[in-house]
């Protein structure tokens, strides 16, 4: 579905990626982990359209480069950015009928909606609460439903995790694995190295801007070398 060949990034005048090599499957879950500065968001970004880029980045049979990021997303390439983005002052429901804009038109566009409280019940039950007074782990649970709303065919996950309580992580990455269920493709990128490799098909280990390793999630979980590097084992 995706592949990027050779691809370099830069991000705030900074070499941020540096030959990439990355591909993904319909129907997967691939993990890309790595520690802090690894280059792993510049990598989302790169395919959304977002930092300037050489190399190859193709999706299926159309070349990204050369699209803005609006025409990205309506091809069904979705990003959940680290931080959730989200209209704070607005309601959980404004928020969720905001992500279908780009699907103004079509009659079913508020259809995803069901499959949004079917994995996240509490976003059903805040619906009229501002967003900005979610706690964190429902915050995300309302970045990743704001993405679902746009029925994405490939959705890129940074650091789902990211300042959530462990439980509602728990909630989160298993919603992820029935995202992928469902017929979604997921390229998800986290700093939790043994929840993110349980879940993934596949994982990229990205250091200082290089991948350094790749294969199966289990492979790449019990290799010494990243368990030392990530884990201290």
């Amino acid at each position: 579905m995706l592949r990027l060949e050779g691809l370099s990034a830069s991000y705030r005048g900074l070499k941020a990626l540096q030959g990439i090599d990355v591909a993904v499957g319909h129907g997967e879950i691939v993990a890309v982990v790595g520690a802090n500065g690894a280059g792993k968001s510049t990598l989302l970004k790169a395919i959304a359209g977002q930092v300037a880029t050489e190399g190859s980045i193709r999706f299926e049979d159309t070349d990204l480069k050369r699209l803005p990021s609006h025409q990205i997303a309506r091809l069904g390439v979705n990003l959940v950015p680290e931080g959730r983005r989200l209209f704070p002052r607005l309601s959980v429901e404004d928020n969720l009928r905001l992500g279908a804009y780009a699907k103004r038109g079509t009659a079913d566009r508020f259809k995803p909606l069901e499959l949004v409280f079917e994995l996240f019940p509490r976003l059903k039950e805040r619906l009229p609460q501002q967003a900005g007074t979610l706690s964190g782990g429902e915050q995300q649970m309302l970045a990743i439903g704001r993405a679902l709303m746009t029925q994405p065919r490939l959705l890129m996950l940074d650091e789902p995790s990211q300042g959530i309580m462990p439980k509602l992580v728990d909630d989160i990455l298993a919603a992820v694995t029935r995202i992928r269920d469902l017929g979604v493709t997921v390229l998800l990128v986290e700093q939790r190295l043994v929840e993110a490799l349980a879940i993934a098909d596949r994982a990229y280990v990205l250091q200082t801007g290089r991948i350094v390793m790749s294969g199966p999630a289990a492979e790449i979980a019990g290799h010494a070398d990243v368990r030392r590097a990530y884990l201290g084992i």
